[in-house]
């Protein structure tokens, strides 16, 4: 058995395994903290994710700057992970955002894929 580095659980999406370790864990994390908006995080403002208050904006250069910056911001926010590349894809009702992430302890590379909709107001990954 390989060593484990980080174990956690998380019951969102499972139907009964619910334990996590190393990179998948690191993924549910970074899942979680792009599901908090800027500002609901109890005395802490600037924890999480401003993209919620960007999907109605067109799509211009300087939004999806802002998109990029927030991505990089919040996976640089763990020391685990870092970002090889981010693509940003229009939706009718949101926006696609595909990062490739590397786990910093074993160079493993994975594309994370998360579509942020206007209308559920809910992350979908996948």
């Amino acid at each position: 058995m390989a060593n484990i580095l980080y174990r956690g659980f998380s019951t969102v999406n499972r139907a009964k395994k619910f334990r996590l370790v190393d990179f998948d864990l690191v993924k549910q994390d970074l899942i979680n903290h792009f599901n908090i908006r800027k500002g609901e995080k109890l005395m802490q403002p600037n924890f999480g994710t401003a993209i919620w208050g960007l999907l109605f904006e067109p799509m211009t250069d300087s939004v999806r700057d802002q998109i990029v910056n927030d991505v990089k911001a919040i996976v640089n926010y763990d020391p685990r992970i870092g970002v090889q590349n981010i693509d940003i894809t229009e939706l009718d009702h949101g926006i696609q955002i595909a990062i490739g992430l590397v786990y910093l302890h074993t160079n493993e590379v994975s594309t994370l894929a998360m579509t942020f909709d206007q209308n559920s107001r809910q992350i979908s990954v996948g």
